[in-house]
């Protein structure tokens, strides 16, 4: 078993040591990178599904009143500069915008984990609403014409009629949005959250072992994302039980 640094020709050597030495740091880094993916893709999708109606309101200009064509006119301008701004601004400047900008409110518990979560789950709502959109201009406009002619709102053939059927469609998008996030948390590390970009800065800062430390957070990355398109190929192939049909045939 190795017990001491090995000497810097010995590159094996120097990982198998350094997993040894820092494996708590290692495996904290990747529950903290799984959670800052997990929970900001899961928040961005949901509230992608908000954003994305709102974005899809289309004013009546002969049945709906001044009132609400000015409310979906302001939800349209909203949108489209949250999108604009998310979607061409770095995740890490947002990152330094939003907790340093926002550390000198007091706000409780506001530390930069939490504020690691609160920009990726803003960051990944933008390009998630993208995605949704698109699904949504690839279906039949036929069928929300159909829905609304039976009686159902705006809202109602949207969640019940053409977003199951765009989110299908966007599945694998989405899954490359979290495979994104997997890899770009990294560069929450300037706030301080330690995900395993600075976990593997901190195994590395004493020894002086860059090469072999990020070697074995390459890895790591490389092993999660594999992980993830295998997870995402599986879903996009799962075949429907017997006994339901398609409902949207």
């Amino acid at each position: 078993m190795l017990t001491s640094l090995p000497p810097k020709h010995a590159f094996f050597e120097t990982i198998l040591y350094l997993i040894k030495t820092y494996d708590h740091l290692f495996i904290r880094g990747v529950i903290i990178t799984l959670m800052l993916s997990i929970i900001g893709t899961l928040g961005g999708f949901i509230l992608s599904l908000f954003l994305t109606i709102i974005r899809m309101q289309k004013i009546d200009q002969r049945r709906d009143t001044i009132t609400s064509k000015i409310l979906k006119k302001f939800g349209h301008i909203t949108t489209y500069l949250y999108v604009t701004i998310f979607r061409g601004t770095p995740m890490i400047v947002q990152a330094m915008i939003f907790y340093y900008g926002l550390s000198g409110l007091n706000i409780p518990y506001w530390e930069p984990l939490t504020a690691g979560f609160f920009v990726v789950i803003l960051n990944t709502t933008a390009y998630i609403a993208e995605v949704i959109r698109s699904g949504i201009n690839g279906i039949d406009k036929g069928q929300l014409e159909a829905a609304r002619s039976l009686g159902f709102s705006f809202n109602q053939s949207m969640f019940k009629i053409v977003l199951p059927q765009a989110i299908k469609n966007s599945l694998p998008a989405i899954g490359n949005e979290f495979i994104v996030n997997l890899k770009d948390t990294a560069v929450l590390s300037v706030i301080g959250v330690i995900d395993l970009f600075k976990a593997t800065e901190q195994a590395t800062s004493s020894n002086f072992r860059l090469v072999e430390g990020f070697f074995i957070a390459g890895i790591i990355y490389l092993i999660l994302t594999a992980m993830t398109s295998r997870i995402i190929h599986a879903l996009e192939n799962r075949k429907p039980k017997k006994g339901r049909g398609n409902v949207y045939a």
